[in-house]
């Protein structure tokens, strides 16, 4: 369990920004064109703006965040974006009722939560990939590593890399600037035991800039986990060779970010 710093006496509004950014990456074998469009067509109705809203408002409640307003959209062939504006907290009037006014919003449209989606197939040799990107940025005390768990056990993904920074400072009583107000020496630091166990991690933190960045990869490969409407034990020894092949080689690519030669 990560300790908090102690509590600080601020002079006001807590005006760190902490900002959390996901790639997340499915990927998957489909052998023929007709599986790879319904790959696509799975994706696009398992993941589509609905449901993505539905993981977001989840978010917002886990982090203890107060939503302002939704926008979503679904995307033509494919894909989909959900951005939810939050608040700290809602704003309450001397009767104890929700008040949400301009300056509100105005003064906290900093606090967001968005996804992006990127379903798409390798046009020949069978791949097909599923990439979510999250962001999750927070004024005040309201911390977006509260949902870091529930986000990587919602895509369940195979690749996930992840930023972590604090930008900005804010000022306590005494005028001190304080630039963290919380500890921290690793995105791995708050994440659940059963997650640390499914996947292999690397960190590039950089931190007298308060920036962290942590590249995750499910450790163990199971072929049968990869194939979409097949089963390996209905392949040749060589075909199950070659698929595994390509499929090792693209969570390469991804996790490094760069191609193979």
């Amino acid at each position: 369990m990560v300790k908090p710093l102690p509590r600080l006496r601020l002079q006001g509004f807590n005006n760190l920004t902490k900002a959390l950014s996901f790639n997340i990456y499915d990927i998957c074998y489909a052998v023929s064109e007709d599986q790879r469009r319904r790959y696509i067509e799975y994706i696009d109705e398992a993941y589509d703006a609905d449901r993505l809203t539905q993981i977001l408002t989840d978010v917002a409640e886990i982090v203890g965040a107060n939503i302002l307003n939704i926008a979503r959209q679904d995307y033509d062939p494919q894909g989909a974006s959900v951005t939810i504006l939050i608040s700290e907290q809602p704003e309450v009037d001397k009767l104890g009722k929700d008040v949400v006014s301009d300056a509100v919003v105005a003064h906290l449209d900093k606090s967001h939560i968005t996804v992006h989606t990127y379903p798409e197939t390798h046009p020949h040799n069978g791949i097909a990939t599923f990439r979510a990107d999250i962001d999750v940025a927070t004024c005040g005390v309201i911390s977006p590593l509260k949902a870091l768990n529930f986000l990587i056990d919602s895509f369940e993904s195979d690749i996930v890399i992840a930023d972590y920074r604090v930008r900005g400072f804010t000022r306590d009583v005494r005028g001190r600037k304080h630039f963290m107000d919380h500890r921290i020496n690793s995105i791995q630091d708050y994440l659940a035991r059963h997650i640390r166990q499914k996947y292999e991690m690397f960190d590039v933190n950089v931190y007298q800039e308060n920036i962290f960045h942590t590249k995750m990869h499910i450790k163990n490969f199971d072929l049968d986990t990869y194939l979409f409407e097949a089963n390996a034990s209905d392949l040749s020894f060589k075909e199950r060779q070659r698929i595994e092949a390509l499929l090792k080689r693209e969570i390469e690519e991804l996790f490094h970010g760069r191609n193979l030669m």
